[in-house]
């Protein structure tokens, strides 16, 4: 059974959360009114996630049979593709939330731990409901990485009061995904959500925060790049739909390491909160830019822009 992809789902919620209170804050009087400020987060947040695990449920896991909670082993699946993609939202989700809390009034320290564990907190109820159901299962490779997408952002909060290594997302079409669209993506939106083939992600380090009597530029960001190609299945390229068996082992799986600068859009200058918001949602992505390439069966390659 195909697992499924949900983080992407309650990432985009915990961007119109953020979103929202951002708005908010520009709209609200000079008189900061932070314990209505709490209240709004908190019960905003609470109700917002009780309404999307209900939905979760009902939408994939209610016409499937339960069992006793069990785990499900999917370490070794899509050259670790999907574990990297938990913790990319995890990552995110950690520093909209850290946004969130600091927009509250909670201090330096509870906003670091509360907001950063928003996301681990979001995919905790994703995993139990895998863990009770028949056909899934809890996976430990998933809440290894959900961990460590939220540290990466606790971290960072509690040692520099900044995010200095940022992960990131970026997309380029694959030619697999036609020969499995079912699984991979039948159009584009999918193919974005879906298509591990056409995936890269990042962590982008900002040289200057490190290094700030240096005339490194502040924008200006180095960042390491990880993806995988040739995959149509999970462990390897034979499957069977519909009764037919499909043949894919002539595509050779491989890995591939990314070196190349990005552009750090935090960094950008601005005195309006909505633009921060945006800026700060935006920084998700990673800019196109020259890269190099190393591809365990193909070796290294450069490319003019690497999307």
């Amino acid at each position: 059974m195909q697992r499924k992809t949900p983080y992407w789902r309650s990432l985009t919620f915990c961007l119109c959360i953020f979103v929202t209170g951002n708005i908010f804050a520009q709209t609200a009087s000079d008189s900061i009114n932070y314990p209505l400020r709490k209240k709004i987060v908190i019960g905003g947040n609470a109700v917002a996630y009780s309404a999307t695990m209900f939905g979760l449920y009902h939408l994939w896991y209610k016409g499937y049979p339960l069992s006793s909670f069990h785990f499900f082993n999917d370490n070794q699946e899509w050259n670790q593709m999907d574990k990297v993609g938990h913790a990319f939202s995890c990552y995110y989700e950690g520093v909209v939330g850290i946004k969130m809390m600091e927009y509250a009034g909670f201090t330096h320290k509870q906003a670091s731990i509360y907001g950063g564990a928003y996301g681990f907190f979001i995919q905790s109820g994703v995993e139990i409901f895998d863990g009770f159901s028949e056909g899934w299962g809890a996976s430990v490779g998933d809440i290894a990485a959900n961990t460590f997408g939220s540290g990466l952002a606790i971290s960072q909060s509690l040692l520099w009061n900044e995010q200095r290594v940022w992960m990131k997302y970026s997309y380029t079409p694959s030619n697999y995904a036609k020969l499995r669209p079912n699984v991979l993506g039948s159009n584009l939106p999918e193919r974005i959500l879906k298509d591990y083939n056409a995936q890269t992600y990042w962590l982008s380090a900002n040289i200057n925060s490190f290094a700030s009597d240096s005339k490194w530029p502040s924008w200006l960001n180095i960042a390491l790049g990880y993806s995988a190609d040739g995959m149509v299945g999970g462990h390897d390229n034979i499957f069977e739909s519909n009764g037919v068996t499909y043949d894919y082992s002539n595509i050779i799986r491989g890995r591939q390491f990314y070196l190349s600068p990005d552009i750090d859009l935090t960094k950008i200058k601005t005195k309006k909160k909505f633009v921060r918001t945006l800026l700060i949602m935006a920084n998700s992505l990673k800019v196109p830019l020259p890269t190099l390439e190393y591809h365990t069966e193909d070796g290294f390659k450069g490319h003019w822009i690497k999307f």
